[in-house]
């Protein structure tokens, strides 16, 4: 498939040459010629100068037959521009932009335009691994009301089965991380020690869900 990519920064240059190495069609765009030199010796792909929204640089850079487009230059209205134009004008069916305001991420994100805020991004990580207690929320759609977030449970939890969890708070586990393994849950799967549980729920419930998790679990639900 071919890539679009607009910013040859650390990000955009990282990017491409993975997509590269991957076999993908990839053009990579930015206003500095100088950028390029990012890129490994072995890039195949085509690197194009010029303003990441205009139009003519998007087509010169293969964006009518593009599968997929993502701006990450370190500007965030030339990244939302870009973005804006791939879809509405191009209509490329993956689209992703990097905002470093987390608000404006936000705001573009209830518009269809999917982003990822760096810093905000940044800080939730280094504070997960600091204080790994509680809720982290990992995904919340478009509309606002769906939420996925690694919960902390409480050890009672642990030995009681997924679909035991899911009765007593009536969210979804979407799956668990075992030993550092991304894990479906099937059948009568039982919780064990150091799982991490990744719960879907509406967002309006989601302190309820949490609550629930972190409590003892109720005696009256055992079977």
């Amino acid at each position: 498939m071919h890539i679009v990519i607009l910013g040859c920064g650390r990000v955009g240059s990282l990017l491409a040459d993975r997509l590269d190495d991957a076999g993908h069609s990839v053009a990579i765009v930015d206003q500095d010629p100088r950028a390029f030199r990012r890129l490994h010796a072995q890039f195949s792909g085509e690197t194009v100068i010029g303003i990441g929204f205009d139009r003519q640089t998007l087509e010169k850079a293969g964006i009518e037959r593009a599968h997929a487009f993502a701006a990450v230059s370190s500007g965030d209205n030339t990244n939302i521009l870009a973005a804006r134009v791939a879809r509405e004008t191009y209509g490329v069916e993956h689209v992703v932009a990097r905002i470093y305001d987390p608000r404006r991420a936000q705001v573009y994100q209830r518009l269809g335009i999917p982003t990822v805020a760096t810093v905000s991004w940044t800080a939730e990580q280094i504070t997960r691994r600091l204080l790994p207690q509680g809720a982290y929320e990992e995904y919340r759609d478009p509309s606002d009301r769906i939420v996925l977030t690694e919960m902390s449970v409480h050890e009672s939890w642990y030995g009681h089965s997924v679909m035991d969890l899911e009765s007593s708070t009536g969210a979804r586990v979407a799956f668990l991380t075992r030993l550092g393994n991304g894990v479906l849950p099937e059948g009568g799967m039982v919780l064990q020690d150091a799982d991490l549980v990744h719960v879907l729920c509406r967002a309006d419930e989601l302190s309820s869900v949490e609550a629930t998790l972190a409590a003892p679990r109720p005696r009256q639900e055992e079977s």
